[in-house]
Protein backbone atom coordinates (compact mmCIF):
# COMPACT_ATOMS: atom_id res chain seq x y z
CA UNK A 1 0.00 0.00 0.00
CA UNK A 2 1.42 3.40 -0.94
CA UNK A 3 0.15 7.19 -0.16
CA UNK A 4 -0.47 9.19 -2.97
CA UNK A 5 -1.63 12.93 -3.44
CA UNK A 6 -2.44 15.47 -5.46
CA UNK A 7 -2.87 19.32 -5.06
CA UNK A 8 -6.37 20.82 -6.65
CA UNK A 9 -7.17 24.54 -7.61
CA UNK A 10 -9.96 25.17 -5.97
CA UNK A 11 -12.36 25.81 -8.32
CA UNK A 12 -12.02 21.88 -9.40
CA UNK A 13 -12.85 20.86 -6.23
CA UNK A 14 -16.13 20.29 -7.49
CA UNK A 15 -16.33 19.00 -10.72
CA UNK A 16 -14.11 16.37 -9.10
CA UNK A 17 -17.19 15.67 -6.62
CA UNK A 18 -19.25 15.30 -9.56
CA UNK A 19 -17.39 13.13 -11.60
CA UNK A 20 -15.77 10.61 -9.00
CA UNK A 21 -14.98 8.23 -12.04
CA UNK A 22 -12.31 11.02 -12.82
CA UNK A 23 -10.58 10.63 -9.19
CA UNK A 24 -8.26 7.93 -10.57
CA UNK A 25 -6.76 9.92 -13.82
CA UNK A 26 -5.91 12.80 -11.08
CA UNK A 27 -3.90 10.59 -8.27
CA UNK A 28 -2.18 8.65 -10.87
CA UNK A 29 -1.32 11.09 -13.97
CA UNK A 30 1.48 12.73 -14.00
CA UNK A 31 2.50 16.25 -13.26
CA UNK A 32 2.99 18.74 -11.28
CA UNK A 33 1.55 18.96 -7.55
CA UNK A 34 1.13 15.28 -6.97
CA UNK A 35 3.26 13.29 -3.93
CA UNK A 36 4.26 9.61 -3.73
CA UNK A 37 4.98 8.49 0.03
CA UNK A 38 5.38 4.75 -0.87
CA UNK A 39 4.94 2.72 2.10
CA UNK A 40 5.96 5.88 4.90
CA UNK A 41 2.42 7.26 5.03
CA UNK A 42 1.78 4.73 7.75
CA UNK A 43 4.46 5.44 9.92
CA UNK A 44 4.56 9.29 9.49
CA UNK A 45 0.56 8.98 10.99
CA UNK A 46 1.73 7.33 13.37
CA UNK A 47 4.64 9.89 14.49
CA UNK A 48 2.49 12.68 14.29
CA UNK A 49 -0.59 11.36 15.86
CA UNK A 50 0.77 8.19 18.47
CA UNK A 51 -1.99 6.28 17.00
CA UNK A 52 -2.24 3.80 14.15
CA UNK A 53 -5.79 4.54 12.83
CA UNK A 54 -7.03 7.75 14.59
CA UNK A 55 -7.48 10.91 13.02
CA UNK A 56 -6.81 14.38 14.47
CA UNK A 57 -7.63 18.12 13.45
CA UNK A 58 -4.79 19.71 11.68
CA UNK A 59 -1.54 17.37 11.53
CA UNK A 60 -3.14 14.32 12.29
CA UNK A 61 -5.36 14.63 9.62
CA UNK A 62 -2.48 14.72 6.91
CA UNK A 63 -2.42 10.85 5.91
CA UNK A 64 -5.78 10.09 6.70
CA UNK A 65 -7.80 12.85 7.22
CA UNK A 66 -10.35 14.69 4.28
CA UNK A 67 -13.86 13.72 3.28
CA UNK A 68 -14.22 10.51 1.73
CA UNK A 69 -14.88 10.73 -2.14
CA UNK A 70 -15.34 7.93 -5.11
CA UNK A 71 -14.97 4.42 -5.14
CA UNK A 72 -12.83 2.23 -2.77
CA UNK A 73 -9.96 1.51 -4.49
CA UNK A 74 -9.16 -1.95 -2.23
CA UNK A 75 -7.23 -0.22 0.55
CA UNK A 76 -9.69 2.49 0.80
CA UNK A 77 -11.64 5.13 -0.76
CA UNK A 78 -9.89 8.57 -1.38
CA UNK A 79 -10.44 11.44 0.34
CA UNK A 80 -10.77 15.16 -0.35
CA UNK A 81 -9.41 18.23 1.83
CA UNK A 82 -10.32 21.63 0.95
CA UNK A 83 -8.60 24.65 1.46
CA UNK A 84 -9.70 25.64 4.93
CA UNK A 85 -8.50 22.18 5.80
CA UNK A 86 -5.56 22.10 3.92
CA UNK A 87 -4.61 24.81 5.32
CA UNK A 88 -5.05 23.87 9.11
CA UNK A 89 -2.95 20.78 8.10
CA UNK A 90 -0.32 23.19 6.86
CA UNK A 91 -0.41 25.36 9.84
CA UNK A 92 -0.09 22.44 12.01
CA UNK A 93 2.28 20.36 9.97
CA UNK A 94 5.04 23.57 10.04
CA UNK A 95 6.38 23.99 13.85
CA UNK A 96 6.48 20.06 13.56
CA UNK A 97 10.50 19.70 13.05
CA UNK A 98 12.66 16.36 12.30
CA UNK A 99 13.89 16.43 15.71
CA UNK A 100 10.16 16.24 17.03
CA UNK A 101 9.26 13.37 15.17
CA UNK A 102 13.48 11.83 15.90
CA UNK A 103 11.92 12.01 19.32
CA UNK A 104 8.87 9.92 18.96
CA UNK A 105 11.06 7.46 16.92
CA UNK A 106 11.08 3.93 18.73
CA UNK A 107 11.00 1.29 15.57
CA UNK A 108 9.89 -1.48 18.36
CA UNK A 109 6.54 0.63 19.35
CA UNK A 110 5.87 0.84 15.17
CA UNK A 111 5.99 -2.46 14.77
CA UNK A 112 4.40 -3.27 18.31
CA UNK A 113 1.71 -1.34 16.53
CA UNK A 114 1.61 -2.89 13.60
CA UNK A 115 2.68 -0.08 11.40
CA UNK A 116 2.88 -0.85 8.07
CA UNK A 117 4.93 -2.27 6.64
CA UNK A 118 5.93 -3.29 9.71
CA UNK A 119 9.15 -3.95 9.32
CA UNK A 120 11.19 -1.30 11.06
CA UNK A 121 14.62 -1.11 11.86
CA UNK A 122 16.86 1.56 13.50
CA UNK A 123 18.40 3.13 10.03
CA UNK A 124 14.29 3.91 8.49
CA UNK A 125 13.52 7.14 10.41
CA UNK A 126 16.81 8.90 8.75
CA UNK A 127 16.86 6.87 5.73
CA UNK A 128 12.98 7.14 4.89
CA UNK A 129 10.38 8.35 7.27
CA UNK A 130 11.87 12.09 7.57
CA UNK A 131 13.32 12.65 4.15
CA UNK A 132 9.05 11.93 3.22
CA UNK A 133 7.60 13.73 5.89
CA UNK A 134 9.76 16.87 4.46
CA UNK A 135 7.96 16.16 1.27
CA UNK A 136 4.67 15.70 2.89
CA UNK A 137 4.99 19.41 4.86
CA UNK A 138 6.42 21.03 1.92
CA UNK A 139 3.30 19.28 -0.59
CA UNK A 140 0.77 21.15 2.28
CA UNK A 141 2.56 24.43 2.64
CA UNK A 142 2.61 24.91 -1.37
CA UNK A 143 -1.04 23.66 -1.16
CA UNK A 144 -1.73 26.14 1.57
CA UNK A 145 -0.15 28.57 -0.23
CA UNK A 146 -2.13 28.56 -3.22
CA UNK A 147 -5.32 28.24 -1.75
CA UNK A 148 -5.26 24.76 -3.07
CA UNK A 149 -7.87 21.22 -2.14
CA UNK A 150 -5.73 17.97 -1.54
CA UNK A 151 -7.00 14.48 -3.08
CA UNK A 152 -5.32 11.35 -1.20
CA UNK A 153 -5.52 7.73 -1.40
CA UNK A 154 -3.94 4.51 -0.06
CA UNK A 155 -3.40 2.79 -2.43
Amino acid sequence: MIFVGRRLPSDEVDAVLDNPEAIDALLYGDGPGQIDLDKSWHGIHFLLTGTTWDITEGAGSAVLGGTVVGDDNGAGPPRLLRPTEVQAVAAALAPITSGTLRARWDPAALSEAEIYPDAWDATDFDSYLEPNFTILRAFYESAAAENQAVLIAIT
